[in-house]
């Protein structure tokens, strides 16, 4: 089976309260849609864990509106550690994460009504659409961008994840690495010097280089409708040299830990990345078993060191209770399961405060 990317399957946050998080994102995003939450050991990260085997407390959580979710994950067996640094934009790794929205000037609006300690003007992108960036209340940056793509009604006007803005120090190696493995083949945007929606975020006035990659229309499969169109922007700071974001810090400290993609053909991606100089890091070969959901996932690092996951989704619970889950197992990967049966994921709905 040839590699099919569906998407962004989610973004992992490393948190001190993972239910905290979940219910602001819930609250003021619309990501109230619980996939699924498990109490366990990351037995396979240990080489991003200090060789410790740690125990973790992991949420999942999706916008029924279209995009990718939020993957909470804390540690239950010690203290998640915050970088000795600053932040400074441009650094190398996860920066921000890009949320669609319809209705970006509304978000801002209720944003600013809860007292965000960093909150942008809103601005235009370089296409012209309406974007603008905020912390939220753990010190993530985020970026809330319109777009009209929707998979489902709901009554949030922000959607799922679509995608990410990533620190690199080379542009020219990072292209390489993104366009080849992950098929992001249309570079939209190649613009450099300083720029006046960065100037409200941390270091934000340094001079940068930056670069917009999108898909061009692909084959999807399985949640890929969902998960929607994606684009990730890659970031080089030109005067200044860039912090590693996760240096002498654990995957699952503090901030954004990786970035996860939706796949089918696991074996084909293996090949595929050791020959192109990118061994998978982690590989959970066969089957892993997060409390409800089930398949098979690995970790390569881009240039820089930034995670990439992949999962390759076997089973998602849809009634638990009555022992009814989506089976990918033995579909043809390149059909999407059909929209009345992924939007049946809306019984996962949670309407207070976990």
């Amino acid at each position: 089976m040839r590699k099919i990317i569906n998407g962004i399957q989610q973004i992992g946050i490393g948190v001190a309260d993972a239910k905290s998080v979940f219910n602001w994102y819930r609250e003021h995003l619309g990501f109230d849609i619980l996939v699924f939450e498990d109490v366990a050991t990351a037995d396979l990260m240990t080489q991003y864990t200090n060789k410790n085997i740690e125990s973790r407390h992991a949420l999942l959580a999706l916008n029924m509106k279209g995009g990718g979710g939020l993957e909470i994950w804390q540690f239950t067996g010690r203290v998640p550690q915050a970088s000795k640094k600053p932040f400074l934009l441009g650094d190398l790794g996860i920066n921000s994460m890009k949320i669609r929205a319809t209705d970006v000037a509304l978000i801002h609006q209720n944003l600013y009504k809860i007292s965000l300690e960093t909150l942008g003007d809103l601005t235009e992108t370089e296409g012209g659409k309406s974007h603008f960036y905020f912390k939220d209340p753990w010190n993530n940056l985020v970026e809330i961008v319109d777009d009209d793509y929707v998979f489902s009604k709901t009554n949030s006007t922000s959607g799922g994840v679509m995608g990410t803005v990533i620190g690199v120090s080379n542009i020219e190696e990072s292209l390489l690495f993104y366009q080849e493995i992950l098929g992001y083949e249309v570079c939209t945007s190649d613009r450099s010097g300083v720029f006046n929606d960065f100037r409200d975020l941390p270091g934000g006035t340094h001079s940068f280089r930056r670069v917009l990659l999108k898909h061009n229309n692909r084959a999807i499969g399985g949640f890929g409708e969902l998960l929607g169109p994606t684009e990730i922007e890659l970031i080089q700071v030109l005067d200044r040299k860039p912090h590693k974001i996760y240096k002498d810090r654990l995957w699952g400290d503090l901030g954004y830990i990786h970035l996860c993609f939706d796949i089918n053909g696991m074996k084909a991606l293996r090949n595929e990345t050791k020959n192109l100089g990118f061994p998978f890091t982690v590989d959970s070969a066969d089957s892993f078993d997060m409390g409800d959901a089930a398949g098979h996932f690995s970790y390569i690092e881009d240039p820089d060191g930034t995670l990439i996951e992949f999962v390759e989704t076997h089973k998602v619970p849809i009634l638990k209770k009555l022992g009814i889950f989506i089976n990918l197992k033995k579909r043809n990967p390149l059909n999407p399961l059909p929209r009345w049966l992924v939007k049946a994921m809306q019984v996962h709905r949670i309407k207070r405060n976990l």
